[in-house]
């Protein structure tokens, strides 16, 4: 079998152990007796909806709504599937989040809220809190994404302007909680997945100002002066850790990039070559892990150490790009750019870098793939790779090539998955 093919099939399964329509399942409860309203957020919303409307007794009561990215719905029959703005939020999502929120107040004791929750639900559920707009909503978000923070700090100041996030939404009703949450977030944390809808949150006014100042964040006004007077006591703090209204509520995590690194190891051993998993939780800046991942591939392949070729080198977890060019191109394609020069064509070495929700940031790629001669093909074809990477434009470098990895949604998201296969 060819690399390439070895690479893509591997993604595959990557995935694979993360489709909603396979995991979600055995997690369902028995209904209650009262109705039981489906509502949720997220990219993997539509799939999880549809997993759960498959198995649902048909006598049982179900009502419900989820928010999905555009162009990533699916036909469902008893839960609406709406779909609204990622990773910038939008007008659909606010009216949709509000919709949402109205009806969740109207659940009682007997009821159960079941909520499903994934990757892109933090810009997905967007409503902002009274005295923030949607404008200012747009551009504290951009903001966020341009200066290269982590999506546990990105998520920290949206839940501090938000109303139904940071454990907002499981405060607003009075039924049973069950939030069924697949994970895209290093260290699998409810509170950090789509910005904890039902979990508690330790973060504080303090801790969202301090990551503003910490980033240069250009953060309108309105949310300035919102912070600023949560800060001063004068709006109440997101629902905290040991907060009674969590003991009616249950966070339960069922899919991680841990799993999903797991299925591509077991692909690889199939296939008589020797997985190592670098861990699910690698953060920092893309072009940076690179150099590191590169200078581990060179001790392999020239010493064999720590561990002998074949062997397929797998990581997961989100980097950050900050963002100083105008270029196209995700974390996945920035990681893979800048691993390609600090290799130089080494022989013998290929990798991969996809995001399992099929989208790169926010291009039409999942990712790339890299073989030893593709900085040799840019050369011929007149690609400077430096001067790609200095204007963040890995997508143009891999659409040359034609070695763009094109999936379209997968309706599910645990994150990044890397894979360097040295031969």
């Amino acid at each position: 079998m060819n690399p390439r093919t070895l690479l893509i099939e591997s993604f595959q399964a990557a995935v694979g152990a993360a489709d909603p329509l396979k995991i979600l399942p055995q997690h369902l409860p028995q209904p209650p007796a009262g109705k039981t309203l489906v509502v949720g957020a997220g990219k993997a919303a539509a799939a999880m909806a549809l997993a759960v409307e498959q198995h649902w007794p048909a006598a049982a009561a179900l009502d419900g709504l989820v928010i999905t990215r555009y162009r990533h719905g699916l036909l469902t029959n008893r839960i609406k599937v709406l779909e609204a703005g990622h990773p910038v939020p939008d007008e659909s999502g606010e009216k949709a989040a509000l919709e949402i929120l109205r009806r969740v107040k109207t659940l009682g004791p007997n009821d159960l809220l079941l909520v499903l929750v994934s990757g892109g639900g933090s810009s997905l559920l967007s409503l902002p809190v009274d005295g923030i707009g949607m404008d200012e909503l747009k551009v504290t978000t951009k903001e966020l994404l341009r200066c290269g923070a982590p999506i546990q700090d990105m998520n920290t100041v949206r839940k501090h302007i938000s109303s139904i996030q940071g454990g907002r939404l499981a405060a607003a009703c009075k039924a049973q909680v069950l939030a069924l949450i697949i994970s895209d977030v290093t260290g699998d944390d409810p509170t950090h997945i789509g910005s904890g809808p039902c979990a508690p949150d330790p973060s504080t006014y303090q801790d969202a100002l301090g990551i503003i100042a910490r980033y240069g964040v250009k953060a309108p006004p309105q949310v300035m002066a919102h912070l600023q007077r949560g800060l001063r006591g004068e709006i109440a703090e997101t629902p905290k850790p040991g907060d009674k209204l969590f003991g009616r509520v249950e966070n339960r995590v069922i899919a991680t990039a841990q799993g999903s690194l797991r299925a591509a190891a077991t692909y690889f051993s199939a296939q008589g070559i020797a997985p190592a998993v670098l861990g699910d939780s690698v953060t920092g800046e893309a072009r940076e892990v690179a150099k590191v991942y590169a200078a581990l591939t060179r001790q392999i392949r020239d010493h064999g150490e720590p561990l002998k070729p074949p062997l397929a080198l797998i990581s997961g977890g989100e980097c950050t790009v900050t963002v100083r060019g105008n270029g196209r191109g995700g974390r996945c394609a920035e990681f893979l750019l800048s691993l390609a020069l600090e290799l130089d064509g080494m022989p013998n070495v290929h990798g991969l870098a996809c995001d399992t929700d099929g989208i790169d940031g926010s291009e039409d790629n999942a990712g790339a793939v890299l073989a030893p001669d593709s900085l040799a093909r840019a050369g011929a074809a007149g690609i400077s790779a430096k001067n790609l990477l200095a204007n963040n434009d890995g997508y143009s470098f891999f659409e040359v090539l034609d070695d763009l990895v094109m999936t379209g949604p997968t309706r599910t998201n645990v994150n990044d998955y890397r894979v360097i296969l040295v031969l």
